[in-house]
């Protein structure tokens, strides 16, 4: 069998975990002002933000794509 390693940057990494990262790096405020989505605006939590992005392809969608953008600023 071959080892193959996926080319995808987000592979293995859980959407809890790219949101922790997200609000230790920039914080809420200014995730806030990065996507304009209410969960990271007003009375931002982790737990509230998951439940919003679980539920909504396309603000989960602007979330990795931000945290593609900084991953190379969180090494």
């Amino acid at each position: 069998m071959e080892n193959t390693t996926s080319k995808d940057p987000l592979h293995g990494i859980t959407l809890k975990k790219i949101l922790e990262d997200l609000v230790a790096y920039y914080g809420f405020d200014t995730l806030g002002e990065l996507i304009k989505i209410k969960c990271f605006i007003e009375n931002p939590s982790v737990k509230s933000s998951l439940t919003f992005l679980r539920k909504t392809d396309w603000a989960r969608k602007k979330v990795e794509e931000l945290y593609i953008r900084t991953l190379p600023k969180l090494k």
